[in-house]
């Protein structure tokens, strides 16, 4: 793994002088995604070839001291956008009453908004933190937390995440806190799926599964989220 590590890290540094840019940039959420790719990022680029980014919107202020714990633990760079207010417009804006799915992407997206502001304004990239795990489900947002000019981590089972992180550096309370997005009060990501990381990574990995009511919500949610991971269709005459 270490060496998959490194080679990760090479990637990052040849896609910035490819594109011509000064580093990167992320969404900084306190979670092990998002703190292993600011650790290869680090690593990669340095101290000023990354930018993290807390943004919290009604969230958990435990998550923002854990991206805090990282960012200075790893000697990232980050800085703080608080978009409650935005959101809070933006819903009144809208005139309706939003469901609790609607909130949360309406929150991965004013992220991602922020992301590309701060990025194009600095010339650094935007990195994607989902995970093998997440994309082959479609578990995220599409033009939220999946609107990125990079996904280095997208080919890496969670359990692989869990592995970088401890190579990386990544302090312990972040690897072992309970994956969420963040986004509303209490939920977590097992919780939403309705089966764990450990099955899903070996089915995705192996294909073996001995829960069948798991095996048969992960299939439909590879196929319901099949549009997320295609190109935007295009009519030709």
């Amino acid at each position: 793994m270490r060496d998959i590590v490194i080679k990760c890290e090479q990637w990052l540094s040849d896609e910035v002088k490819k594109a011509g840019a000064s580093g990167i940039i992320l969404g900084l959420s306190g979670g092990i995604d998002s703190s292993v790719l600011a650790a290869l990022g680090r690593e990669a680029l340095g101290h000023d070839g990354v930018l993290g980014v807390i943004m919290p919107c009604h969230s958990n202020p435990n998550d923002e001291a854990d991206a805090k714990l990282l960012a200075e633990t790893l000697d990232v760079k980050y800085t703080r956008v608080d978009l409650s207010a935005a959101y809070d417009s933006m819903c009144a804006s809208l005139g309706v009453e939003v469901s609790p799915l609607v909130s949360s992407n309406m929150k991965a997206r004013l992220r991602m908004v922020t992301l590309y502001a701060l990025g194009q304004s600095n010339r650094l990239l935007v990195c994607g933190t989902s995970n093998r795990s997440e994309y082959e489900t479609g578990y995220f947002t599409k033009y939220g937390d999946s609107g990125s000019d990079l996904m280095p981590l997208a080919s890496f089972l969670k359990r692989d995440i869990r592995a970088m992180a401890k190579i990386l550096g990544v302090p312990e309370r972040i690897i072992t806190k309970a994956p969420s997005a963040g986004l509303v009060d209490g939920q977590t990501d097992e919780g939403d799926m309705g089966f764990t990381y450990d099955v899903l990574d070996e089915y995705l990995a192996s294909g073996k599964i001995d829960d069948l009511s798991a095996k048969e919500r992960i299939d439909v949610m590879r196929r319901r989220s099949e549009h997320k991971r295609k190109p935007i269709p295009i009519f030709r005459p």
